[in-house]
């Protein structure tokens, strides 16, 4: 939804339009709009450009490509209007930089995964395909991510799945909902199919990326890794996005590189 019917129509819930975008066609997003501002500083010149909602936007320079940063709140519901709403202005690849809780053993705090793919247990993206349809990043977007990761990481990085919830207490205490035996026996399924962390975002951006024929990638920091607090484990929260958003950043610049 936009105010009026040309192609400078501001959007409804991000307040941008064609014409601030100045023809960036790759977006940054993190969840926090109070994240977006140390992501831009990563660009040249940037500049804010709206604040509406959970929607916080600032547009820099990136190798010579204007880049947009643009928060998508939490969840599914607000992270496809984003989606939808930048699409309409010309962003073509969407970049997602988040936080999430490990799921496997060797996933550590503070280590950053790259996700290929993504389980879809919430109820946006199911209004878009039926689930039997996958979730699954672009395949250009996640090689960039992945060596932007080896290049950065030191080694402290993971490719693989997410599990994507809408209730983010439904995981951390799953035992008070009256559907705990369906919640518990899932989260296990999950973990033997070998899902690497959990978080409320990737299905849908890649659902609707998919749906818009945009591209899509994320990449994860892990905060805290819950499977290994129950086993006893070394455990620590680490809740510095640093190092993942310089993966985003370079990630993009790769995908630009390779555009070039």
């Amino acid at each position: 939804m936009a105010h009026g019917g040309n192609d400078n129509a501001v959007m409804y819930h991000t307040g941008l339009s064609r014409e601030d975008l100045e023809g960036a066609r790759f977006a940054i997003m993190p969840g926090d709009p109070f994240r977006v501002p140390k992501i831009a500083a990563h660009l040249k010149n940037a500049k804010e450009l709206a604040f509406n909602r959970e929607y916080r936007s600032f547009l820099g320079e990136l190798d010579g490509e204007k880049v947009l940063v643009c928060s998508h709140g939490i969840g599914g519901p607000s992270t496809a209007i984003a989606i939808e709403e930048l699409h309409q202005i010309g962003i073509e690849y969407f970049i997602r930089i988040g936080t999430s809780g490990g799921m496997q053993i060797p996933v550590l705090a503070g280590d950053v995964v790259v996700i290929d793919a993504a389980i879809r247990a919430e109820g946006t993206s199911k209004e878009y395909l039926p689930v039997e349809f996958p979730a699954v990043a672009d395949l250009d977007c996640t090689v960039a991510l992945r060596d932007a990761a080896k290049e950065l990481a030191d080694g402290h990085y993971h490719v693989g799945i997410a599990q994507c919830k809408d209730s983010y207490f439904g995981q951390h205490e799953p035992e008070r909902m009256p559907v705990s035996y369906e919640l518990l026996n899932k989260w296990q399924a999950w973990i033997r199919g070998g899902a690497m962390v959990s978080e409320m975002e990737t299905a849908t951006l890649f659902i609707v990326s998919q749906t818009l024929r945009a591209k899509a990638g994320a990449v994860m920091l892990c905060v805290w890794n819950q499977e290994r607090e129950a086993a006893g484990l070394p455990q620590d929260k680490d809740h510095d996005t640093e190092l993942a958003i310089k993966v985003a950043v370079q990630g993009v610049r790769n995908l630009i590189k390779a555009g070039k």
